[in-house]
């Protein structure tokens, strides 16, 4: 059996844009690396039911030197690449860090890192796009000053009782917001983390109500209690998911957990490692595997369609390592590494 994966990257050296690539499960290896549609830093990318690419990327002027930020939409159902943009929208003084699409409101969601911002987008029929609401999150200089000097969204999804929530590194805080049909936001709670948390990105288990949540300043990965009946995050514990005696540089980046709710992964950018924890049937985690990325810094990884494999993406070593998952211990064995993808971040499984 094959499985598509859409591949978003920087393209600071080698990369031109999104790519795709195969992976085969009988042969257990990664396979046919294409080049999907131009675009510069496409970091993330999202895909609709309808098949349709949403990628981040930003747009130079070359008469005033200005770069504008937003995202490309492609059709996906075209299986002759490189694709041509069919949309896009750039009304942004930077380029977005996240990209998350809404199939049951049409709408698309932009978190703004640089800029402190979130957007939603409404998708019309014929697949059109045009902004809904945008929102500055609001709070005061973290802790760590050279990356907290003020809010920074660094995350933009759905929660399981569709609600949406944000991410936001700079001020240390996560939101929920309701969302209306028409892609208008209105505030819910917000969840004040430690000083110099950082939190990256988060992943929700709707059967345990928690949530787990990346701290990349920290290196840390917390359990959240979630009341979905008032939208409402509470801090559980925090673990680390690096060594006690790591000194050096790290920054975790993703996290993700198996369907069943037994284990959680998360990416460590520098350890150069996933960390993997049990989940028990409250919620809280132990660690149970650290196994090596075989690159450097993984930003990214993701479960296959069975969860049989995972596949994480080294964006300084330019290679994308797959793994064997064991669905009953949770733990990890390298198949292999050495497969190239030219500065890749981000890892999504095709609709």
């Amino acid at each position: 059996m094959t499985e598509t994966y859409l591949i978003g990257t920087y393209t600071r050296r080698i990369s031109k844009g999104v790519y795709q690539l195969e992976l085969d499960t009988d042969n257990q290896k990664l396979k046919n690396l294409e080049f999907v549609g131009s675009a510069i830093d496409p970091t993330y990318v999202a895909e609709s039911k309808q098949k349709r690419i949403y990628a981040i990327t930003k747009v130079r002027d070359d008469n005033n030197g200005n770069v504008t930020g937003g995202f490309y939409e492609w059709d996906g159902t075209n299986d002759n690449y490189p694709l041509a943009p069919i949309a896009g929208i750039h009304d942004q003084e930077t380029s977005p860090a996240y990209i998350a699409v809404d199939d049951a409101r049409k709408l698309v969601f932009t978190a703004n890192y640089h800029a402190g911002i979130i957007s939603t987008y409404k998708i019309a029929d014929d697949g059109s796009i045009s902004l809904a609401d945008r929102i500055m999150d609001k709070g005061t200089l973290g802790f760590r000053k050279e990356q907290q000097d003020g809010p920074h969204p660094h995350y933009i999804d759905l929660t399981p009782d569709n609600r949406v929530v944000v991410v936001d590194l700079g001020i240390d805080k996560v939101f929920i917001y309701d969302v209306s049909e028409a892609g208008k936001l209105t505030p819910v709670s917000e969840l004040q983390m430690e000083d110099g948390y950082g939190p990256r990105h988060i992943t929700f288990d709707e059967k345990k109500h928690v949530a787990y949540l990346v701290g990349e300043l920290s290196s840390n990965i917390a359990v959240l209690d979630y009341d979905a009946k008032n939208g409402q995050l509470s801090l559980r514990n925090i673990l680390s998911t690096i060594p006690d005696d790591w000194t050096e540089h790290n920054g975790a980046a993703a996290v993700r957990q198996s369907s069943d709710g037994k284990f959680v992964y998360a990416s460590n950018r520098g350890n150069n490692t996933i960390a993997v924890f049990s989940s028990d049937e409250k919620g809280d985690l132990k660690l149970i595997q650290r196994i090596s990325t075989e690159g450097d810094f993984p930003r990214d990884f993701n479960l296959s369609d069975d969860e049989s494999f995972v596949i994480c993406l080294n964006q300084n070593s330019d290679n994308a390592t797959l793994y064997a998952r064991d669905a009953e211990s949770g733990k990890l064995t390298m198949l292999q590494k050495d497969f190239a993808v030219p500065e890749g971040v981000s890892v999504l499984r095709r609709v």
